[in-house]
């Protein structure tokens, strides 16, 4: 069986934290930030953590299981 190959495209989007859980960036921060609230805008800086439904899939892109 050949090593599993990590998608770089996901390793780009996606970190580990030190207890295993996976961390993603906010959309919606990139253009037409006008309209948005400063609040807003300060919110979509923060990381979020990734939906349990969506781990299996992510950590198979990141080569971890």
């Amino acid at each position: 069986m050949p090593k599993m190959k990590t998608h770089k495209g996901t390793a780009k989007r996606f970190k580990t934290t030190g207890t295993g859980k996976i961390k993603r960036g906010n959309a919606f921060k990139s253009h037409i930030l006008e309209k948005k609230s400063p609040k807003r805008k300060r919110a979509f800086t923060s990381d979020s953590l990734v939906h349990k439904s969506d781990v299996r899939v992510i950590k198979k892109g990141l080569g971890i299981g």
